[in-house]
């Protein structure tokens, strides 16, 4: 029976992914600002319901859960770790979102092209997630030096996005890009919405699998960063696959609502980089002093409004001198993968 909670969840979370790309976008085309703003209340929407039920599962053992399947924590305090870990990977997401909008313009892909390129970037981004939550779940049981290891790079990765210029990324330096290009024959051109075409007989990657295989190597390397977050937040596996899954699901449409405006959220990066700093330090402290839940709660929330709170009070006094344009990387202009039809 410790299986059957993996299993529906897994079910729900395929059959949301075939309703997707089977049924609602089947097509080519060019996803609205509204449309993205809708799919993004029903992605957090859907977030939270599942939040009910963990308090619930967790309080009356549904399914084993909370005694065969993941920690016996109560209904308050599983739900709280989940919500927590879902505002920590939701708000790390942000600044992949900035990369995605760069590797999008960088290759000039046309927007009616970019809904089937990410869908499949979140499947590879699933597939990766679970088996690097797998992986350090199973240190974090069996070695308890683990959390101090975790602890530095969150406060290295801390350091490094303070100093690190987003729009200086070369998607071409990819390690998943350059070993394509290496390995297999590479059309430097689209092929409509196809991964794969023929060159001369031979069969080929489009520029457009170029693209998803960017993606994909860039999201391993926030991946690197907020798999470690969330378990500074909760150690129970089940909470932390079930909380990253959500925060994924929903980036695709999160991308197109806010893409092309993330530029005006200045001090979103700085409100990201405390928050790492302080998730760090927390985990260092693991093993001398714990902090309640809700405690990290509303200090990830207070950190995340202050940040979003700075930028919109400097919008409105008509600042944004320093704040970064969207990028517009190799000569492409910024429509191309920038503006969004509203």
């Amino acid at each position: 029976m410790a299986f059957v909670p993996w299993v529906c969840f897994i079910g729900l979370v395929l059959a949301l992914l075939a309703l997707d790309l089977g049924v609602l976008n089947r097509g080519s085309h060019v996803i609205s600002a509204r449309a993205a703003l809708w799919w993004t209340a029903f992605w957090i929407g859907l977030s939270g319901l599942f939040a009910i039920f963990i308090y619930f599962a967790y309080e009356n053992y549904w399914l084993g859960i909370g005694h065969t399947v993941g920690h016996d924590l109560g209904g308050q305090r599983a739900a709280f770790e989940y919500a927590a870990g879902y505002l920590v990977e939701k708000s790390l997401s942000l600044d992949n979102i900035f990369v995605i909008a760069l590797i999008f313009t960088y290759f000039r892909v046309p927007r009616e092209y970019q809904h089937r390129t990410l869908f499949w970037g979140i499947i590879g981004a699933l597939v990766m997630r679970g088996a690097m939550i797998a992986a350090g779940s199973e240190l974090i049981n069996r070695f308890s030096w683990t959390n101090y290891l975790f602890g530095g790079l969150l406060i290295f990765t801390a350091v490094r996005m303070m100093v690190t210029e987003a729009d200086k990324i070369d998607p071409e330096k990819s390690l998943l890009v350059r070993l394509a290009r290496h390995i297999y024959r590479v059309s430097d051109r689209l092929d409509g919405k196809k991964f794969f075409t023929r060159i001369h007989g031979k069969r080929a990657m489009t520029l457009l699998f170029v693209v998803l295989l960017a993606i994909e190597g860039a999201d391993v390397l926030f991946a690197v960063d907020s798999i470690p977050a969330i378990f500074a937040i909760t150690k129970d596996p089940f909470l932390v696959f079930t909380s990253n899954i959500f925060a994924i699901l929903g980036l695709r449409s999160l991308f197109f609502a806010l893409a092309a405006a993330m530029h005006k959220f200045r001090y979103i990066k700085q409100s990201l980089v405390f928050l790492l700093a302080t998730i760090g330090v927390k985990m260092l402290l693991a093993h001398h002093f714990e902090i309640p839940t809700w405690v990290s709660l509303l200090v990830i929330v207070v950190i995340l409004s202050v940040g979003v709170l700075a930028s919109l009070w400097d919008n409105w006094r008509g600042g944004g001198g320093g704040a970064s344009e969207p990028p517009s990387a190799g000569g492409t202009s910024v429509d191309d993968g920038w503006n969004i039809d509203a």
